[in-house]
């Protein structure tokens, strides 16, 4: 199981090199807008036709790498998949407006069905397998636009486990932004007994009869009790949302004994990714305060790059003319992962990566920056 377009200066052209084959990077769609559903005020479902020819693979919980022009610039960011590979025909992606949020805003206001967007193929490792001979409990912990993989999941869970049960906890700011409201209330009538959804509003209206205010450790101690008892063997617990919300989940989790092999969590969450965070510079005379040249080796071919201390190797390799694998730019999404053969690599930003992959050597380009003169990435 695993859970877990630019303005550049003149410069110097990259060297390559010709090198033994290996793995080719991420492949790109340009994809037909079939529908856009308005979920909520601020948040809508872009629904895309298939691909002609070979459908477009995926894993419930994955997302998709929107590629836009956004004011002259090629902007990408990922957003997880609400469809699911085993009930819906074609792909969908959920998109929630965020304060100054440069894709975010971009797409609602500017897409229309018919036309066609680039993406980049499915990433991600917030998923599961499904097998109809399994029986266990899935409790999902989400907030907001959260909601988006474990939508895809619930629909796959409940098609493909006939034995299996879902408990939903869902965290709003009030009734009206409860995205995929009714279609939650069509699967909790269509498949009674299997799936359980208790919403949670910040600021909930008169005749609310639900739970209202921050899902503290008060109200998750109260929801425990009306979530049903499988046993520690056939339980499983996701979570997606706010930063907040999932480490109060994860501190009951643990008052409770609960493994980590149990607890899977999505720290990519759209409100994060649209928006850039900065990032100080290194102190003079430290590992990073020198430029230095990094070997990245990808789609069979090997680049020499020259990074600076308040670049990272992505972006000086974007700004290069080197066109590297890439979604969110924040450390998350993984999308531009790659290996280091050798030397040092500092990271901003770790939660994309696993525990194993950071041992096995396992870098984001997005947020990495060489330590030594030796740094020698592969991609793919």
């Amino acid at each position: 199981m695993a859970f877990s377009f630019f303005k550049k200066d003149k410069k110097e052209e990259p060297k390559t090199v010709k090198k033994e084959e290996h793995h080719a990077g991420p492949r790109y769609y340009d994809l037909r807008i079939k529908n856009i559903v308005q979920e909520t005020r601020d948040a809508i479902t872009i629904v895309f036709e298939q691909a002609a020819g070979e459908p477009i693979a995926y894993k419930s919980g994955q997302f998709l790498t929107l590629i836009a022009p956004v004011n002259g610039k090629e902007v990408r960011r990922a957003y997880s998949l609400c469809s699911s590979p085993f009930v819906d025909a074609d792909l969908a992606v959920t998109v929630k407006r965020v304060d100054q949020g440069l894709m975010s805003n971009w797409l609602p206001d500017t897409l229309r069905v018919g036309q066609t967007l680039r993406i980049m193929e499915p990433m991600g490792q917030f998923t599961t397998e499904f097998d109809a001979q399994r029986k266990r409990h899935l409790v999902l912990f989400s907030g907001g636009s959260g909601i988006t993989p474990m939508m895809s999941i619930v629909k796959s869970t409940l098609n493909q486990e006939p034995e299996s049960i879902v408990s939903l906890i869902y965290c709003n700011r009030d009734h009206d932004s409860i995205i995929f409201r009714a279609e939650l209330e069509r699967l909790e009538e269509r498949y009674e007994g299997r799936l359980q959804v208790v919403h949670v509003l910040d600021t909930a209206p008169m005749n609310w009869t639900g739970y209202s205010g921050l899902l503290n450790r008060e109200m998750l101690v109260k929801l425990f009790e009306r979530i049903p008892s499988w046993g520690a063997d056939k339980t499983l617990y996701l979570m997606c949302g706010p930063e907040g919300m999932m480490k109060n989940v994860e501190a009951l989790l643990h008052d409770h004994s609960i493994a980590k092999d149990k607890i899977f969590k999505e720290s990519f969450v759209q409100g994060v990714l649209d928006k850039q965070s900065e990032v100080a510079p290194a102190a003079p005379g430290s590992e990073g305060s020198k430029t230095r040249e990094v070997t990245i080796r990808y789609d069979n071919q090997e680049f020499k790059v020259t990074v600076a201390p308040q670049d990272t190797i992505l972006q000086s390799a974007l700004d290069q003319g080197i066109d590297l694998p890439y979604s969110c730019q924040s450390g998350l999404c993984t999308a531009c992962r790659g290996k280091a053969l050798s030397g040092k690599v500092k990271l901003d930003e770790e939660e994309g990566l696993s525990q194993s992959e950071r041992a096995d050597g396992y870098v984001l380009t997005c947020v990495g920056h060489p330590l030594t003169d030796d740094v020698v990435i592969e991609i793919g």
